[in-house]
């Protein structure tokens, strides 16, 4: 049974398609740290308040800063170190 050229254009189209998909996968995974950085946080994206991403600069100084903190006494730490009140505490 020869092979009409419609035949060749369906198997070449699923092809493509197949080839194009399967690219979906290795793209997303090494762009969507990338592209979700610039998403505004108003519709999802990451908050203004959020750490830097872990294997960067800042996130190794973010890190030096924390620890830190951590280990001056409570006395020095400050106001931004203390846990905000929650609302419905039975202990107010």
């Amino acid at each position: 049974m020869p092979a009409s050229a419609r035949h060749i254009f369906t198997l070449v189209t699923a092809a493509l398609a197949g080839i194009g998909l399967a690219g979906c996968g290795t793209i997303n995974e090494k762009i969507a740290a990338g592209v979700s950085d610039a998403i505004p946080a108003a519709i999802g994206g990451i908050p203004a308040d959020a750490p830097p991403r872990p294997g960067t600069v800042k996130y190794d100084e973010f890190m030096k800063e924390r620890e830190r903190k951590r280990l001056l006494p409570a006395s020095e730490r400050g106001e931004e170190a203390k846990p905000a009140p929650a609302a419905n505490d039975p202990n107010r």
